[in-house]
Order: structure tokens, then C-alpha cells, then sequence
């Protein structure tokens, strides 16, 4: 049986600090492709596991990698699980683990309350996991730099202007396809974004 969504009652007071242990900046700076994905499944279950402490019965979610553009996750219930964004996981590791992973298994969580089909995606339900259970501060929306997680990530330029192509664009254009701005007419130019 589900808990009811009242159970956790908002808190009077600021959070507490983090129930997730910190995974550390420099450790996670050092991981590679498979060992970051890893990292990202390890966070994912151990924050089911604390969420098994309130709701025993929560699925194990689903863990997929295939998020695109400025969203960073998505509690997919429909599929059964939680959707990442690769690119800004990449980019964003510690925050990613930190910030991202709680806020889904959150709404993970809430979803699967009595009554948490009633319940506004970022109401009061969701914002009290997030202080009560996770120790966070609930935060609707990331401050990630968005630029290489864009549907439109390549960068070209001409004499007045920049233009966002996308992969498919992009290929075309590495192939031999030539394009030119409609205001100045000139060839545009692939940049790309500076290393940081």
C-alpha cells in the first residue's frame, strides 16, 4: 500500500545538509564514459534506497541516457523510470549527482504516493521530499550552461551574425554543402566552442 502524499510534513527551518553523501569534484573529474555512467546508476540507486525508507514499496526506476536539449531529467512514467541528459550530466558531473538525481527520484517518489498523481509536479509534496528526505532546497530549474546540449549545438559564423546548426546540418555542411547568411550572404563558417 502507498503512503499517503501528507505524510512528510513541510519543515519550519532551512534544510538540512545533504542526506546523499557528496561524491567529490575531483574523483568524478578523473571518470570516463563508462565509469561516469556508473556513477550516475550508483547515485540513482542510492537514492532509492533512501526513499525506501519512507515508501517501501517504490519501484526501482529505470535509468536511461538519452535526454536532449536544455532539460537536464525527467521522471518518465510512462516507461517506468527516470531520463538523463548525457550532455549536461558530462559537463555538470558534481551538481548533476548532487541537484539532478534527487530532484527526479523526488518526483519518482511523490508520483508514486496515494495520491501523488494529484499532486503539481514542483508543489508542496515535491518540494518537502526534497528538503525532508534529500536535505535539499528544492530548485525548479538548473543553472547549467546549455550551449552543447542543444538540438542546435554547432556554431557557425558569417560577417553579422551567429547560426545554430544541428548534427544533421552540421554533417551536410562537413560534407561539401555550402551555406550562406540571408542578410549579409556570406559563406558561413563552422567555430567551434571553445575548450574550457
Amino acid at each position: 500500500m502507498n503512503p499517503p502524499a501528507t505524510v512528510l510534513k513541510p519543515p519550519g527551518a532551512a534544510p538540512n545538509r545533504p542526506a546523499l553523501p557528496d561524491p567529490g569534484t575531483t574523483w568524478l573529474s578523473q571518470l570516463d564514459e563508462a565509469a561516469l555512467h556508473q556513477a550516475l546508476l550508483d547515485r540513482v540507486e542510492a537514492a532509492w534506497r533512501l526513499c525506501l525508507e519512507f515508501h517501501p514499496d517504490l519501484p526501482r526506476p529505470r535509468v536511461w541516457c538519452d535526454l536532449r536539449g536544455k532539460c537536464a531529467g525527467q521522471a518518465h512514467y510512462g516507461r517506468g523510470g527516470l531520463r538523463f541528459n548525457p550532455v549536461l550530466y558530462r559537463e555538470n558531473r558534481h551538481a548533476y549527482l548532487v541537484e539532478v538525481v534527487p530532484h527526479e527520484m523526488a518526483h519518482w517518489l511523490v508520483r508514486h504516493l496515494s495520491d501523488g498523481h494529484r499532486a503539481r509536479p514542483h508543489g508542496r509534496e515535491w518540494r518537502t521530499v526534497m528538503r525532508q528526505l534529500f536535505g535539499l532546497e528544492p530548485r525548479v530549474t538548473h543553472a547549467f550552461d546549455t550551449a552543447l546540449a542543444s538540438p542546435a549545438p554547432y556554431r557557425y559564423v558569417c560577417h553579422c551574425r551567429e547560426h545554430a546548426f544541428t548534427a544533421r546540418r552540421h554533417a551536410l555542411a562537413r560534407r561539401g554543402r555550402g551555406y550562406r547568411c540571408r542578410h549579409c550572404a556570406q559563406t558561413l563558417v563552422y567555430q567551434p566552442f571553445a575548450e574550457r
